[in-house]
């Protein structure tokens, strides 16, 4: 039997998003097959810009060194963000349009200025922030039962899926990234508990992580941009009905309700 081609794994991960999770990608994917995996998250990015869906950042994910030891991986991977995976703060998302979803709790950073030095540094990237928001990511996988290898999450867009950055943004000046606090609450009680440090150290150093990589694919990061920068700490299943907020020392909150409109 010959091998699914990129083409023929992008397409599966794209009808998985209307007909059900699908089995992980291994007939088509090694495990660390990173230029296989980016290569078909490529090819539905494009796909997905041509349908008229716009690019409005980017997430850093695998950020925390025991989650790349459980899959075998010694670095991060990115996925995109675009306009239509945005969630208002305070909204709702509605469970038709997601899988298997988990919220986590996040920094997000919206760039003041581009970022196109593939030796960004950290602190290139704080000279660099407009505003610093307390986050959710929802993320989600195409792939059955969350069965993933690094090369599925990543072919999988960074198994992304939706995002809800809090309305009130801060300048980064004064703020301790570092050691700020993180607690999330489904339903008024604590369900994930957290620090900055989690995401590789620092946010700024997940942030200064995407700059160099898209930089070095001739894909920079330009002003405007939203950038998540990792988990601060354990996802959690969402349940119909869930209301998720996520608190983060210094930065404010970001909620959003697991129901329809």
């Amino acid at each position: 039997m010959t091998a699914p081609t990129h083409d023929d794994i992008a397409r599966r991960l794209r009808d998985a998003y209307d007909h059900g999770a699908v089995p992980p990608l291994r007939d088509g994917l090694g495990p660390v097959d990173v230029d296989g995996a980016y290569a078909v998250q490529t090819i539905n990015t494009r796909f997905w810009e041509a349908q008229g869906r716009r690019i409005v950042g980017r997430k850093a994910g695998l950020t925390a060194k025991a989650v790349q030891i459980q899959l075998g991986v010694d670095q991060p991977d990115f996925g995109v963000l675009f306009d239509d995976m945005a969630v208002p703060d305070g909204g709702s998302l509605d469970p038709a349009r997601a899988l298997q979803p988990k919220a986590e709790a996040e920094i997000a950073f919206v760039l003041g200025k581009d970022l196109p030095d593939p030796e960004t540094t950290p602190q290139m990237v704080a000279e660099a922030v407009a505003t610093v928001h307390a986050a959710i990511e929802i993320v989600d996988s195409r792939i059955a039962d969350w069965k993933i290898t690094f090369a599925d999450t990543v072919a999988d867009n960074g198994s992304s899926a939706f995002f809800v950055l809090g309305r009130e943004g801060r300048p980064l000046d004064g703020l301790d990234l570092f050691t700020c606090g993180m607690v999330m609450e489904i339903n008024g009680a604590i369900a994930s508990l957290g620090a900055g440090a989690a995401a590789l150290g620092h946010p700024l150093n997940a942030a200064a992580w995407l700059a160099q990589t898209l930089a070095r694919r001739g894909e920079p990061l330009k002003a405007g941009a939203i950038l998540l920068a990792g988990a601060l700490g354990p996802m959690v299943a969402l349940n119909p009905g869930d209301h998720v907020r996520a608190v983060v020392g210094g930065l404010g909150d970001a909620s959003f309700t697991y129901k329809g409109a």
